[in-house]
């Protein structure tokens, strides 16, 4: 995998369109922040789906698309409730370390659940387990990079509010990126492309 190509894609696209992409960064921060997290979820999802139509069609990102994929409220929301309630036993009553385990696997396993619940329209249940599917087929090693590249770019970002402001769409452009080669989609940075990977479906 050309992780330089897809790291530059994912630049050239954060810096051409900025503005929105703030904006929309800013509106899923402070909507989240308002509904307590109850929201957060769901926005996530309209929010990963309006920059793959950047990183695959070109459209620039619009507030609206936030919530665009509410329908999916009730499983993402039950969802992010367990790997939640997970992740705080393992910190709070394991000794932190097997919290952050959870986190990693979580993000290992379902880096590509919600491009497929809002692209290829999935359960959630099956876009787990094509996220998994995807995350351990051919060449595991690719994967682990992408994992950790895209922590990284998260928790960089963290540090500061601002620095997540530019850091949360350019991560998530990355990903996208990444998500459309292994789907064999359109994209500008998949010299090679395979077929769709029927065995995932």
């Amino acid at each position: 995998m050309d992780f330089k190509s897809h790291l530059e894609n994912a630049w050239h696209l954060s810096i051409k369109h900025i503005a929105p992409l703030i904006l929309s960064t800013l509106v899923l921060i402070g909507v989240s922040v308002l509904t307590m997290g109850l929201l957060a979820p769901v926005l996530l999802a309209g929010y990963v789906y309006s920059l793959l139509l950047l990183v695959r069609d070109g459209r620039e990102p619009k507030i609206g698309d936030l919530f665009s994929h509410l329908h999916l409220f009730l499983p993402l929301f039950l969802f992010s409730f367990v790997v939640f309630v997970f992740i705080l036993i393992g910190f709070f009553k394991l000794f932190f370390l097997p919290g952050i385990a959870v986190a990693c696997l979580v993000t290992f396993a379902c880096l590509y659940v919600l491009p497929l619940m809002t692209d290829k329209k999935l359960g959630l249940m099956d876009a787990i387990k094509t996220s998994w599917n995807m995350s351990v087929h051919g060449n595991i090693a690719d994967h682990i990079v992408v994992v950790i590249l895209f922590i990284g770019l998260l928790s960089i970002g963290s540090s500061v509010f601002i620095g997540t402001l530019f850091t949360q769409p350019f991560a998530t452009i990355f990903v996208l990126s990444v998500y459309l080669e292994r789907m064999g989609q359109d994209n500008p940075v998949a010299t090679a492309p395979n077929p769709p990977p029927t065995s995932y479906q």
